[in-house]
């Protein structure tokens, strides 16, 4: 039981690390307008800032930060776990 609580926590703490690196190196704010067959987009050079809402592209950025860290975390808790038996 002790191995799956150990599973667990490694989980959590890959998706918390995964998610404050992918909120730090979220992709600067962009916007897009489309007419017909005309698409303008305009992006900041500048790094993200705090303070505003965050972008849809900002949020799929961040959790797939979070997924990679959970599979990272729970391949370190598989190993730790076999490591013990």
């Amino acid at each position: 039981m002790q191995g799956r609580s150990n599973l667990i926590a490694f989980l959590l703490i890959g998706l918390v690390i995964g998610g404050l690196a992918g909120y730090m190196t979220r992709p600067a704010e962009t916007a897009e307008i489309r007419l017909g067959p005309l698409s303008v987009e305009v992006r900041n050079n500048e790094r993200a800032r705090g303070g505003g809402p965050l972008t849809s592209e900002q949020v799929q950025h961040i959790a797939i930060m979070a997924m990679v860290g959970g599979v990272i975390g729970l391949g370190v808790g598989f190993a730790v776990g076999k490591r013990r038996v």
